[in-house]
């Protein structure tokens, strides 16, 4: 008969294979994340801080910069809406296309950014299907604020409600169906019952989905025109720069998204450890 401690130690792994594990996951970690991250602010300031400023103050770069802004304030809140909606309808009814409902929202995780800012230019792009009514409005959509804002609802719509579903459908309704007995009122039950209970993902949500949509590149870069000034978010405006070789301007303003992803990475992590609290 083995004793307890062997019966242990033969369950353990041996020193080696963790101190292998360790080594590789940091080395891939650093190679692929800190190397990079490094570069980019490497690069940003070694021509001093007077060129860096001189970057972000540039009227082009606050443009920029006001127009990611601007995206994600318009893109966010109303991906929180549909994103609530959907969870509470997927995880509290029971409707025919409830699963191709879920499919479809999958879909942008599926489908290029490419491939999304395309289908944008053929739906409202100068031969697309509604650019005679567009034409009678004189509206523009492509190479224009609404289509940057279109695009990038698209990309960002699975955020929130993909981590709101499996939270909602593992917390039953009978909380709810308990309120609801009692007398409280649809918005009373969702904002004392439901919403408390899905605080935290929904938060978690919320902070990737505003990552993804300030870093959103593919789908704005085909329906922005790249006009500067006016269509250019802040990864549009990188590329450009890079291209015309302003390399300390372009890793200046690229500094700017690393800081802000950095940032979220932070947030991301309070929001969990606060989580875990509750």
């Amino acid at each position: 008969m083995k004793t307890r401690h062997e019966k242990l130690a033969a369950t353990r792994d041996p020193t080696w294979l963790k101190v292998l594990l360790i080594v590789l996951a940091l080395s891939y970690f650093g190679l692929l994340l800190l190397a990079p991250l490094f570069t980019v602010f490497f690069e940003a300031l070694k021509k001093g801080w007077d060129v860096y400023v001189a970057a972000l103050v540039d009227e082009d770069a606050k443009s920029a910069i006001k127009l990611t802004l601007l995206t994600a304030a318009i893109a966010l809140p109303l991906n929180v809406v549909f994103g609530v909606a959907a969870a509470w309808a997927i995880a509290k009814f029971q409707f025919r296309g409830k699963q191709a409902l879920i499919t479809f929202i999958d879909l942008p995780f599926s489908v290029s950014p490419v491939i999304a800012g395309l289908m944008f230019v053929l739906l409202f792009g100068a031969q697309g299907w509604f650019a005679p009514l567009l034409e009678t409005y004189d509206y523009k959509v492509i190479f224009a604020v609404p289509g940057i804002v279109l695009s990038t609802l698209f990309v960002t719509l699975p955020f929130v409600a993909r981590e709101l579903i499996p939270l909602m459908q593992s917390q039953g309704q009978q909380e709810e169906e308990a309120a609801l007995v009692l007398g409280a009122s649809g918005w009373r039950m969702f904002f004392q019952i439901t919403l408390p209970n899905i605080k935290w993902s929904l938060l978690y949500g919320v902070i990737l989905c505003n990552a993804r949509a300030m870093g959103e590149f593919g789908a704005v870069s085909v329906v922005s025109g790249h006009i500067r000034g006016y269509t250019n978010t802040l990864p549009l405006h990188v590329e450009v720069l890079y291209n015309e070789y302003q390399f300390a301007a372009a890793f200046a303003v690229a500094s700017l998204l690393a800081l802000l992803a950095v940032l979220t990475l932070v947030i991301k992590s309070l929001v969990e450890r606060l989580g875990n609290l509750q």
